[in-house]
């Protein structure tokens, strides 16, 4: 049996548009916190797997993306709530880009 590689007849890069559009501050706060809530759940479920395949698995990569995550989740309820005082509405354009890995 023969194996061909079809990766090279695949598209190489894929965008996934996850939102688009003009929100009020509190849904876009309510989009920005989900979004990043996820990603803050995923790294405390992956660093708990982890955990349970080896105990002496160092938490600290995991530990330091989970306070950058919130570090950002803060900056970001900071910059919507600027805007809600002026009385202004945020535009989210969030594309996810894939790619091949090397």
């Amino acid at each position: 049996m023969e194996t061909k590689s079809i990766i090279s007849k695949e598209i190489k890069v894929q965008n996934i548009q996850l939102v688009d559009g003009e929100f009020t501050p509190s849904q876009a706060s309510d989009i920005i916190s989900a979004l990043i809530n996820q990603k803050i759940n995923y790294h405390k479920i992956e660093g708990l797997q982890l955990w349970e395949r080896d105990h002496n698995n160092d938490p600290k990569p995991l530990s330091n993306r989970i306070n950058e995550l919130e570090k950002e989740k803060r900056h970001a309820e900071e910059f919507i709530a600027e805007l809600k005082a002026k009385g202004k509405n945020l535009k989210i354009n969030g594309i996810l880009n894939l790619s091949i890995a090397d």
